[in-house]
């Protein structure tokens, strides 16, 4: 009885064992093709040339840091990457009529067109001393990070393709974009994924540092600068005349009261008033007050309702208030749109997320995480086209802050992370 019980518990154990191998089969077929893709000669001459042009890639990352790109103002940065781009050999390299810097790399097919983009602009305003520090093996400088190292890591992969001859079978199409950050509202994508006439078909942005995370989720967000005005006067002899930091202050209180309960339940969505302004004295009653307001989730139908809720809420407060009013005009309320990002998911089962989580394990020792921000991918995902965001090596902090720092740990692996990728979409040709 006991060996036949011994038995039965190895055919089971067994036929466990089985299952499981099937079933990492499919979950490693990615993984499988990555294996094939480096143990490629020419994938690997690749991957030495981007350890071998580290002191050349380190050199260019700080000076390309130390060109000033200021929203709006990023044309001296567009010009110089330009001229990089002519110099590591594309087939193609122009600026298009918005300002975007693109440069084509022709496949042995040129069936479809893979994106590989990163943006020229930083979140700093023009003045910002962008001087790169070195203190020990870190460099600071605004910027640093954010995106300038995403430039210089598709620059190098372009010479890496060129060094070492490796073709892919797709057109690469490498986008360096305008106004990712802040009132920018990712314009310069906009306009290559809207306005021109280039066909694309898959879409990769690199930015941010970290190569353990794969962003397939679009953070969306819409802005509003609210402003209300009235005729103003003085705070004594104009007394009773609306005032409207007044009324601002009760829409706004409407507006996060029911923003409030509505953030509490269903998929995340954030509202932030952040900045506020008008009048020019203690002692006069303002002709004008604004507010600076920002709502975001992952979600169309949430990000719908949030802007629903604030536009009602706005209204209400000013129509109340007005009813109040004791002699004067009635205030007028303004609601400018000032930034609309499409939200939306590449959904996991895409290929092109597979693939960078599988090109992502090569490189680290724990599963690649799946994660929602706002970057230049939002467009492309919003458009129905596949699309993530990868970081692009080494390690950073302080984005957006005069602290910012970049540390070169195992920042050619970032780099070799990206071509992987890049070839797992675009294809290798034999």
């Amino acid at each position: 009885m006991r060996k036949s019980f011994l038995f039965l518990l190895c055919v089971l154990t067994l036929s466990t064992i089985s299952a499981q191998k099937k079933s990492e089969l499919k979950k490693t077929e990615y993984e499988l093709k990555v294996i094939e893709l480096t143990k490629n000669k020419l994938v690997k001459d690749a991957f030495a040339i981007i350890d071998q042009l580290e002191p050349l890639t380190r050199k260019e990352h700080i000076e390309l840091t130390q060109i000033p790109a200021p929203p709006f103002k990023e044309e001296k940065r567009a010009q110089y990457f330009k001229k990089m781009l002519e110099e590591a050999k594309a087939d193609k390299v122009w600026i298009d009529s918005l300002g975007n810097v693109l440069a084509l790399r022709k496949g042995t097919k040129s069936i479809r067109t893979v994106v590989l983009d990163a943006h020229l602009d930083t979140v700093f305003p023009e003045g910002t001393d962008v001087t790169v520090k070195q203190k020990g093996d870190t460099l600071f400088a605004p910027g640093i990070a954010d995106d300038t190292r995403g430039l210089i890591t598709i620059l190098t992969v372009l010479k890496a393709m060129e060094k070492s001859n490796l073709k892919t079978t797709d057109d690469v199409l490498f986008v360096t974009s305008l106004g990712e950050e802040g009132l920018g509202d990712l314009r310069g994508v906009k306009y290559v994924v809207e306005k021109s006439r280039l066909k694309i078909d898959s879409w990769i942005s690199v930015d941010g540092t970290d190569i353990d995370q794969v962003v397939n989720g679009a953070l969306g967000s819409v802005r509003y600068k609210a402003t209300i005005t009235g005729p103003g006067g003085h705070s004594w002899g104009a007394f009773g005349l609306g005032n409207p930091h007044s009324a601002m202050a009760k829409a706004l209180n409407y507006f996060s009261d029911e923003a409030s309960r509505f953030t509490t339940t269903g998929i995340k969505t954030s509202f932030n008033v952040g900045r506020t302004g008008g009048g020019t004295s203690v002692n006069s009653i303002p002709f004008e007050s604004w507010a600076e307001i920002d709502m975001r989730s992952s979600s169309p139908s949430q990000l719908r309702k949030i802007d629903s809720i604030f536009k009602v809420a706005m209204k209400k407060g000013v129509d109340e208030y007005n009813r109040g009013i004791k002699k004067g005009p009635t205030l007028t309320l303004l609601l400018q749109a000032i930034g609309n990002r499409p939200s939306g998911t590449t959904s996991p089962n895409e290929a092109i997320v597979q693939r960078a989580l599988a090109a992502s394990s090569y490189f680290t020792s724990s599963p690649a995480k799946l994660d929602v921000v706002s970057t230049n991918a939002n467009i492309p995902i919003a458009r129905g086209i596949p699309a993530i965001t990868v970081g692009s090596g080494g390690r950073s902090e302080h984005e957006h802050s005069l602290d910012e720092w970049w540390l070169n740990e195992k920042g050619a692996d970032g780099i070799k992370f990206v071509l992987l990728t890049l070839l797992m979409e675009a294809g290798v040709a034999k």
